[in-house]
């Protein structure tokens, strides 16, 4: 199906005088979309962070220090308000199932990106279609697995036909990662846009604008005064996010008030102490973060690629790594009680999460037990200690990783079952190299495109996912498919149920820990907690600061 018109580009002229105060006053004035809060321009607010930008384009970064920076500038077709869970139209006027295999979105009127390019369909299908035409492979055209094809049969409407009818998730991938709306004249139509391009293109849309670019060095925002969407105009004016390679600098700049606010990662050991700090406030927000080890299929101990390939031994080396991990002992001693114990692959909270792993591995409790592991492996014929590589990032996810894969290496050790080579790398070469079988054993985390349990599955366990682990059953492949499309709660419930349930069997990856979203802030800040909602993501438009 295609387009049954041509958009003709236009380009708005620049308004001058007193129109441009007028204009710059409507906007701002807005009340029919949410937009309510008049931009608070009492100040400069600083946003520290350790976590890393990958890419500014949406088709080449799945990592939630990309996604909060497009969460500040992109619009979406279907966004989380504040303190929400549950997606609604961003800056679309309407969007609905007008048949169970078409998804058909009404864009509001007068829609611009900050170039004065008009935003019109063409260019929501201009984004969808590069996303899937790119396939990145550290991008999350994973999400976009029920489209079949988009139309735009006039400026302001977009329809999604659909391979599977009913698709309950399908509201919500407009509102992930591989949601963000971009400008058809800024970005290339097959192949990922230099972030250089996009800030020089000023193709944005959303609360914010880049004024200037660092990557991974500094960031300056300004408030988009034209921005259309449902979480109203940025409650600020100009914000900067300052990256930090080490956390102690990001802590002492917090508790110094030379930032403003402190977002992702300081140790636990920081936040603990920073609690003690009347200069500052610790913010807790809902827990959907999730740490887990993932196994590649074809180069983990005898994977399907490696000069002593066995599948059993490969299943039994992974069965014993699971029944050696002591979860609790990882939550407490590194975490200190911010992060809790996972024992299966959807994050304790959300509809049709499971305890699966518990009655598999370990004590059959929670806790390890090394004489389970061993029975494994010599059951399976493994000779021990088994040698694994494990790769962890040492800057990506705080600094305490060091300290949590030290531990998992002496969990792992400690009755002679394994002999691990702990390996580090950091983040940006780290998500080029897991890709590209370069690491058998390795770290990640998971923060959720959406509060939804479909997000902890489709993207880790369809044979086409963003691990890229070779992990492939077709039963499992098959049962995430149907519980996106089953209108039935109960039903869903338990198919979500039975897909844990079997991965957990096969031991894809290995998830142990949860945690909640924490921030900082400066005494002077408000608004913190409006964002540290269960939509998971962190937008700088809520804050105020004095």
């Amino acid at each position: 199906m295609t387009s049954a018109f041509t958009t003709k580009r236009r380009v708005l002229a620049a308004v001058g005088g007193a129109a441009a105060i007028a204009l710059l006053a409507t906007g701002c004035s807005n009340t029919s979309d949410g937009n309510d809060n008049k931009n608070a321009a009492g100040g400069t607010i600083t946003v520290g962070t350790t976590d890393k930008v990958t890419s500014l384009d949406p088709a080449g970064a799945y990592d939630n220090g990309s996604f909060v920076v497009m969460n500040q500038i992109y619009p979406f077709l279907m966004n989380t308000p504040y303190g929400s869970p549950d997606v609604a139209p961003d800056i679309a006027e309407s969007a609905e199932f007008t048949t169970p295999t078409e998804y058909t979105v009404k864009l509001k009127e007068g829609l611009t990106f900050a170039n004065g390019n008009e935003l019109t369909s063409s260019d929501v299908k201009f984004t969808f279609d590069r996303q899937l035409k790119i396939n990145d492979p550290n991008g999350p055209a994973s999400l976009l697995y029920n489209i079949d094809t988009i139309a735009a049969p006039d400026d302001t409407t977009v329809v999604f036909t659909l391979k599977q009818g009913n698709d309950q998730t399908f509201p919500q991938v407009l509102s992930s990662p591989a949601g963000p709306i971009v400008d058809e004249d800024t970005f290339s139509a097959d192949a990922v846009t230099k972030d250089a391009d996009i800030v020089k293109g000023k193709g944005f849309a959303g609360q914010y604008s880049i004024t200037s670019y660092e990557i991974n060095n500094l960031i300056g925002y300004k408030a988009n005064p034209d921005y259309k969407g449902i979480l109203g105009l940025a409650k600020n004016d100009i914000v900067n996010a300052k990256y930090y390679t080490e956390s102690s600098n990001l802590k002492l700049d917090i508790q110094e008030n030379n930032i403003d606010v402190a977002f992702r990662s300081l140790s636990a050991t920081d936040i603990d102490d920073l609690k003690k700090n009347d200069k500052v406030t610790v913010v807790n927000g809902p827990g959907g973060e999730t740490r887990y080890i993932v196994f590649n299929f074809n180069t983990m101990p005898y994977g399907a690629t490696t000069a002593e390939a066995d599948e059993t031994k490969s299943l039994a080396v992974r069965q014993a790594m699971a029944d050696l991990i002591d979860r609790e002992e990882i939550a407490d001693q590194v975490f200190k009680g911010t992060y809790t114990p996972l024992y299966s692959y959807v994050a304790d909270g959300l509809t049709g999460a499971t305890e699966s792993l518990k009655p598999l591995y370990g004590d059959k409790k929670g806790g390890p037990d090394a004489a389970a592991a061993k029975a494994r492996l010599e059951a399976a014929g493994v000779t021990t200690p088994v040698k694994v590589s494990i790769q962890y990032s040492n800057d990506h996810y705080g600094p305490s990783s060091g300290d949590e894969y030290a531990l998992i290496k002496d969990q792992l050790e400690a009755d002679g079952l394994f002999a691990v080579d702990l390996q580090t790398t950091e983040w940006v070469q780290y998500n080029k190299d897991r890709t590209t079988d370069v690491y058998p054993v390795y770290q990640l985390g998971w923060f959720p495109d959406y509060s939804d349990a479909d997000n902890y599955l489709t993207p880790f366990f369809l044979k086409e996912n963003f691990l890229v682990n070779h992990y492939d059953n077709p039963e499992v492949n098959d049962l995430i498919l149907k519980q996106a499309v089953t209108p039935d709660r109960a039903e869903r419930t338990t198919l979500i149920e039975n897909v844990q349930d079997k991965v957990a069997a096969d031991l894809s990856t290995l998830p142990y820990l949860q945690g909640d979203q924490i921030a900082v802030t400066g005494t002077n800040i408000t608004g913190t907690q409006d964002t540290l909602d269960a939509s998971f993501k962190f937008r700088y438009g809520a804050l105020v600061k004095g």
